[in-house]
């Protein structure tokens, strides 16, 4: 079908036809672009668990008190998520993503002259849970809901995997400035690596392929909706409308789980459990580093199982297996590194969050256009997860002097999760979207 030549006047990206060219689409080079930037913004996500004992050690805080403040930290991560995929929608990807950057890099900075809990929950826990949180999940399915019509199952795996991208990246050179040189070297080395990423934000990202005369990949052609006013009102709109509906008290269930059983259990108490078995922190942190470089195999291979196989299915199949590999890890930690322990990071590792392709092409299924709103507050459900896990982990460690019980009881709510997964009902081929507020179906 020829378009007709825009009238006079009118804003070129919204009415621009699509720009024909052999050359690769550049729905690729903003998901690398997505990908660096989540990646950066994933360093400083590593260094919880490498903090709680020299910040005990130091100012003597309990590992209750230190995990209050990663508990902040892990919550503004998720209840931001869908106020910035709204900000998205309002004031562009690039303005968010390169703020957001900035405030994690003045977080990260301000640490270093914490003297008090207050402080160490107020950089720590809320500048760079703001920050880190308008960069979540809910970026990558912006990037991916813009940007792609086909291969948004692979693409969502790949951006999902640059988190832990940025774990192996950043963890073994974190883990050894902490053991060489302190704590404070290694969130300075996170602050600049954040602020590196920026001008590649500014000069490379672009909010919507009619900024540039494209249709999005393996889709046709449509113009750039004009910036949707009231951020925080549709953010909240889309929560209400969605919370009455049963997909949504599932999925926000099942991740709950999810982030109480990855980011508040391992990623902040294992190096910590594995030093009270005898284990080195340099030791430990280069098996977490592991655990993402399966991560991003696993992720990447979820993304592609998406494209191809029910999603609800895939979910269960996924707690299932991490709630059994979690069960059995007590038995496996020790002074040095086993097979079996190695096993178990191999075979975590290709699980961690390989739930996440599948959930967000659940929330896209279920919700039409409000899909990332709707997987922002699933996210947050995610981050409140784990918030609480990273606290009551702690205190279970000062009071029992073992994390023991915590290992269990994520393995025993892995395994629930698995069964909300599989009662979560399939809408129909070609049926409508559930209802909510903001959305806009075809």
């Amino acid at each position: 079908m020829t378009q007709t030549a825009p009238a006079p006047g009118t804003a070129p990206s919204r009415t621009r036809p699509p720009r024909r060219t052999g050359r690769v689409h550049r729905a690729w080079s903003v998901a690398a672009v997505t990908f660096v930037t989540i990646i950066g913004a994933a360093g400083f996500a590593s260094l919880p668990g490498l903090l709680i004992e020299p910040l005990h050690e130091e100012f003597d805080w309990s590992r209750g008190t230190i995990g209050v403040a990663v508990s902040v930290n892990l919550a503004l991560y998720g209840i931001t998520a869908p106020f910035a995929a709204a900000l998205m929608d309002r004031f562009g990807i690039r303005r968010v993503v390169a703020l957001a950057l900035a405030v994690i890099a003045c977080g990260a900075v301000a640490t270093v002259w914490m003297t008090a809990p207050w402080q160490l929950v107020l950089c720590w826990g809320v500048l760079v849970g703001l920050g880190s949180g308008s960069m979540a999940l809910a970026f990558a399915a912006t990037v991916t809901g813009r940007w792609f019509t086909a291969r948004r199952g692979l693409v969502t795996g790949i951006l999902t995997a640059a988190g832990a991208s940025g774990q192996l990246v950043f963890l073994p050179l974190l883990a050894w400035l902490v053991d060489r040189h302190g704590w404070r070297p290694a969130t300075v080395t996170v602050a600049v690596a954040a602020l590196a990423v920026v001008p590649f934000v500014w000069l490379l990202l672009r909010d919507h392929p009619a900024d540039v005369g494209l249709a999005p990949y393996g889709g046709t052609y449509a113009p750039k909706p004009a910036p949707a006013p009231g951020a925080a009102r549709r953010a909240l709109k889309v929560l209400a409308d969605a919370a009455r509906t049963g997909p949504f008290w599932l999925l926000a269930g099942t991740f709950a789980i999810c982030g109480a059983s990855t980011n508040g259990l391992v990623r902040t108490h294992f190096v910590p459990a594995a030093h009270d078995h005898g284990m080195p922190v340099t030791a430990a942190a280069g098996l977490l580093a592991v655990i993402g470089v399966f991560d991003v195999a696993g992720t990447v291979a979820s993304g592609w199982f998406t494209d191809r196989f029910e999603s609800r299915r895939l979910l269960g199949v996924y707690y299932a297996l991490r709630g059994i590999s979690l069960l059995f890890l007590p038995i496996l930690l020790a002074p040095s590194v086993r097979p079996p322990l190695i096993f178990f990071i191999v075979f975590y590792g290709l699980d961690w969050v390989a739930t996440v392709p599948p959930t967000i092409a659940l929330c896209r299924e279920h919700y039409g256009d409000d899909g990332a709103i709707v997987f922002g507050w699933v996210l947050a459900s995610h981050q409140i997860g784990a918030a609480v896990v990273a606290f009551l982990g702690g205190l279970a460690r000062d009071l029992t002097g073992s994390y023991d019980v915590v290992w269990y009881a994520s393995g025993a709510l892995c395994a629930v999760a698995a069964l909300m997964a599989m009662v979560i009902r399939r809408r129909p081929p070609g049926g409508a979207a559930e209802p909510t507020g903001g959305t806009r179906h075809a």
